[in-house]
C-alpha cells in the first residue's frame, strides 16, 4: 500500500520549505525537504562592491542572525587584507555573538519547539497553560536584542560592525545598563533549562558526523579549527578540500557532504558534543545537573543544547560587560590589496563560512557563502529516511506533526540556505 506524509508549508521555521516522504508498504521509497523559496543570488551582487559595504549587504541574509553574516564576513576581508582584532574590539565582537545566540535560541526554543513537545500547535496555545515560561522565555531573547542594540546601533540588521571593528564603541556606562537584565535572564535560562531536561524526548539516535569550530580555549563563535568526532581537524582555509556543495532536483539550497563520507550535523549539539570541556563553569555545571552531558545523539534533545549555550553567552556576556574599558580606536585601520580571505564562525544554527577574493581596488571580485542550514539539509533528509519506519506505524496526523518535529530540531533559517543555483540552458537545434 502506497502512503504518503505531505506537508505543504512548515509551520514556526525561518522561511518557506514542506517537506514529502513517500512509502511502499512501511518503508519509504523518497525523502524531500523542499526548499522552494527562491534564489536570491547574494554571492553574485556582491561582486564588484567595495570591501567595506558587505558587512552590512550580507547581514540583510538574515534578520534572525545577521550578526554571523557580519562576522564571518569581517573575519574573511580582514584574512585578506591581513589585519586581526584582539584585545578589547575583540571581546566586543564576542559579547555581540552572545546578543545573537541569546535572542535566536530564545526564539527557538520557546517559540518555535518547545510546543512541539508539549503539544501545542503554537506559542500562542502554549502560553495559556504555561505562561511563566513563554514570559521566561521573552525576557531572555529581549536581553539578547537589547545586546545587539547597543553593540550594533540596532536589533536587527546592525549597521555598526565594520572591517576591522566597529564605526563606534558603546561607554561602559552603556553596556553596565544591560547588566540586571542580563543577570536576570540568566537566572531565568537555568531555571528553564530544569525545565525543559522534563520534556518527552522521543528515542532517537543516529550515528552522526557532528562538525564545528573548536578554540584552545573558549566555546567557540567567531574563531578556531573545523573539526568533527570522526577525525577531521583541518584550518578553515582548507574548507573546499574536505566539503562539497551538491544540488539536488527538489530543492533551492544545496546540500553539503563530507567528502568521501556523507552528511553532517553542525550546530548547538555539534558544539555541545565537541566543546564540552571548553563550556564555562556556570554553563557545564547546569548541564550537569539535569544530566544532559556528551555524548548526546538524540537530536531532539538539540533544545537542551540550545539552552546550554544560552546559559553560556550570558554568562560570558556579563563577564565581558564587568571587565570593559573602552579601546583607544573604534577599528584598526585596513588598506586594500589583491588578495583572497577565509573567515567561519558558529552562527545559531551552526558553522558560517566565507570566502572573498579581493582586486587591488579592495573591490570583491568573487564572493561564497556557505550557510548552516544548507549544510544541514542532507542531515535532516537522513534522520527523515532513519525515522521513517516509526512513523509508517503512526496515525497519518501524529506522524506528520513527529515528522515536522524533527525539521524543527534544526531550527533551519530557510531563507539563509536559498544562495546559489547552477544555471544550465540546452539548447537544440
Amino acid at each position: 500500500m502506497a502512503r504518503t506524509i505531505k506537508v505543504d508549508y512548515l509551520a514556526r521555521v525561518e522561511g518557506e520549505g514542506a517537506l514529502t516522504i513517500r512509502f511502499k508498504g512501511d518503508k519509504p521509497s523518497a525523502v524531500e525537504l523542499r526548499i522552494f523559496e527562491p534564489p536570491r543570488f547574494f554571492e553574485a551582487f556582491l561582486r564588484g562592491r567595495a570591501y567595506q559595504e558587505v558587512p552590512d549587504i550580507v547581514a540583510r541574509i538574515c534578520g534572525i542572525c545577521p550578526v554571523a553574516y557580519q562576522m564571518s564576513a569581517c573575519h574573511a576581508i580582514e584574512d585578506a587584507l591581513g589585519i586581526r582584532t584582539d584585545g578589547t574590539l575583540r571581546a566586543l565582537r564576542r559579547l555581540l555573538y552572545c546578543g545573537e545566540w541569546i535572542e535566536s535560541h530564545g526564539l527557538h526554543v520557546f517559540m518555535l519547539h518547545a510546543p512541539d513537545f508539549l503539544g501545542y500547535e503554537d506559542a500562542i496555545a502554549m502560553a495559556k497553560d504555561h505562561r511563566e515560561w513563554v514570559v521566561r522565555g521573552l525576557g531572555i531573547k529581549k536581553a539578547g536584542n537589547a545586546i545587539v542594540a547597543a553593540l550594533g546601533g540596532r536589533e536587527i540588521h546592525p549597521i555598526n560592525v565594520k572591517v576591522g571593528g566597529f564605526y563606534r564603541v558603546p561607554t561602559r556606562a552603556e553596556l553596565s545598563a544591560l547588566l540586571p537584565a542580563l543577570e536576570t535572564a540568566l537566572g531565568d535560562a537555568e531555571m528553564c533549562l530544569a525545565w525543559a531536561a522534563r520534556f518527552d524526548f522521543p528515542a532517537f539516535e543516529r550515528d552522526y558526523e557532528y562538525v564545528a569550530l573548536r578554540h584552545a580555549d573558549e566555546y567557540p563563535f567567531c574563531e578556531g579549527r573545523i573539526v568533527s568526532n570522526k577525525g577531521l581537524d583541518i584550518d578553515l582555509h582548507a574548507y573546499e578540500e574536505h566539503f562539497a556543495e551538491l544540488q539536488v532536483p527538489h530543492s533551492t539550497a544545496l546540500h553539503s557532504v563530507v567528502r568521501g563520507r556523507g552528511d553532517y550535523q553542525c550546530g548547538p549539539l555539534a558544539r555541545f558534543n565537541l566543546n564540552f570541556d571548553r563550556l564555562g563553569e556556570r554553563a557545564r555545571d547546569a548541564a550537569e545537573r539535569v544530566e544532559f552531558v556528551p555524548p548526546c545523539h538524540n537530536t531532539y534533545k538539540s533544545l537542551l543544547a540550545r539552552m546550554v549555550e544560552i546559559i553560556q553567552a550570558l554568562d560570558e556576556a556579563i563577564r565581558i560587560i564587568h571587565g570593559y574599558a573602552p579601546p583607544d580606536a573604534p577599528a584598526i585601520a585596513a588598506a586594500p590589496r589583491r588578495a583572497t580571505g577565509y573567515g567561519c564562525t558558529e552562527a545559531p544554527r551552526g558553522m558560517l563560512w566565507h570566502k572573498y577574493t579581493l582586486d587591488e581596488a579592495g573591490l570583491v571580485e568573487d564572493a561564497r557563502i556557505v550557510p548552516p542550514t544548507s549544510q544541514n539539509q542532507k542531515c535532516i533528509e537522513q534522520d527523515l529516511w532513519q525515522l521513517a519506519p516509526t512513523l509508517a506505524a503512526m496515525p497519518h496526523a501524529a506522524a506528520t506533526r513527529r515528522a515536522e518535529q524533527a525539521v524543527r530540531n534544526f531550527d533551519p533559517c530557510i531563507s539563509c540556505s536559498t544562495h546559489f543555483l547552477r544555471l544550465a540552458i540546452e539548447r537544440e537545434d
